[in-house]
């Protein structure tokens, strides 16, 4: 399937194969048939929101361990804010992604609904020495959610970042724009201030017109005396 806008490639896990709506070759028409059946299938699915991704556990590894309980569709983890991200990779020796939050498409709504009753705030478990054994689920479903608002919503939530992120590069720009004009402000003052101080200096080593009439009158009454 295509990737939805705002999606993140790297956090989806494409359809079962029985699932999916997908075929090689040229893609043909739906027959009437085929579209009632498709949208009934679309009708019987159901979501199941996981609050919390266990750290390391990808797309993949989810969609294995969902598939033990039901035909799984569609799979879709959330990787963390790109800013905590970074800092993580900085900081830490872990360089591979992480995800915060996922949905889990199901065939049967009736299974996900079971599936988020029985596993939610359980251990995952697994094989002594699992990196997840003692990880714990924290999941619900979710009553007449489809795949579509899903998608949706990430489409929205990516736009209202990118406007974010644009609102944050115009006010960037501007306080950069205001810093600068600021620093040539104070070189310009700077420069006045020096000029200034220069004529000071030299007015206080050059005579004032007093100072030089009072030598001219004291040169004249030594030349008559003499």
């Amino acid at each position: 399937d295509d990737v939805p806008d705002g999606m993140d490639p790297a956090g989806l896990a494409g359809s079962d194969p029985a699932f999916s709506t997908t075929h090689a070759g040229p893609v043909k028409p739906l027959t009437p048939e085929a579209l009632a059946a498709f949208s009934a299938a679309q009708a019987r699915t159901g979501v199941v929101y996981i609050s919390r991704i266990p750290p390391g556990m990808r797309p993949a590894k989810v969609r294995h361990l969902m598939s033990a309980y039901g035909t799984v569709g569609r799979v879709y983890l959330q990787q963390e804010d790109p800013r905590r991200a970074y800092l993580r990779r900085k900081h830490t020796s872990t360089k591979k992604a992480h995800y915060t939050e996922g949905w889990v498409e199901f065939a049967d709504k009736t299974v996900a609904r079971r599936v988020a009753a029985l596993l939610n705030a359980q251990p995952i478990g697994g094989k002594k020495g699992s990196r997840w054994v003692d990880d714990v689920w924290t999941m619900k479903y979710l009553p007449r959610f489809k795949w579509s608002m899903l998608t949706e919503q990430v489409a929205q939530e990516a736009a209202a970042h990118a406007a974010r992120l644009r609102a944050e590069l115009a006010q960037s720009r501007s306080e950069q724009h205001s810093y600068l004009k600021n620093v040539e402000l104070a070189r310009v003052l700077e420069k006045r201030r020096a000029r200034g101080e220069d004529k000071n200096a030299d007015s206080e080593f050059k005579p004032s017109d007093e100072s030089r009439r009072r030598d001219r009158s004291s040169n004249g009454r030594n030349v008559e005396k003499e």
